[in-house]
């Protein structure tokens, strides 16, 4: 098994939350690289199930949040101008994000060797158009490159439709019609 990755000295900025919905395409990847690191670093140091932390969970929104916070909350925690008692405040909230970690982890259906969307309820009048189909994780490495890019091409199209609709002698914002 490989050696956990993540160590503290790794983060040199100071904690603060992410949107997620919110960042540049290259600060989103940034921070994907970084969450990621420290989710194995954590599944390894304290040997969580995949019920927990299951290896697609940067393609379920809902345990990127959670993780996210997770990550956010552990940074300050362990902050070297942190009170002493921070770190067992963090191992209270843990064993309650563990809690819900397992909640979103079966709502969503991912397991260790199994992937799906997760399941969208449907409104009365929206239409329901998601195919939900399982497919097998075979490298979950690989995966993680492939999601990190695509989310990063993703947000570098919206960068460039946003800036392709600027009026730079007026600083207007064109209807992008």
């Amino acid at each position: 098994m490989p050696e956990p990755s993540f160590r503290p000295e790794d983060e040199t900025a100071p904690p603060r939350p992410i949107n997620w919905n919110l960042l540049t395409s290259h600060d989103l990847e940034q921070e994907l690289l970084a969450l990621n690191r420290w989710v194995n670093w954590l599944r390894l140091e304290y040997g969580l199930p995949a019920s927990e932390v299951p290896p697609l969970w940067h393609r379920h929104p809902e345990l990127l949040w959670e993780l996210s916070a997770l990550h956010l909350h552990w940074l300050s925690a362990y902050d070297a101008e942190q009170d002493g008692s921070a770190p067992l405040g963090w191992h209270r909230d843990f064993a309650d994000a563990r809690s819900r970690l397992r909640d979103w982890v079966a709502a969503s259906g991912t397991r260790r060797d199994r992937d799906r969307p997760t399941r969208q309820t449907p409104w009365p009048g929206e239409p329901h158009a998601q195919e939900v189909v399982e497919q097998v994780i075979h490298d979950r490495e690989a995966d993680f490159i492939e999601f990190v890019l695509e989310q990063v091409q993703a947000r570098e199209a919206a960068e460039d439709a946003f800036y392709a609709n600027i009026d730079f002698e007026t600083g207007e914002i064109g209807s992008g019609t």
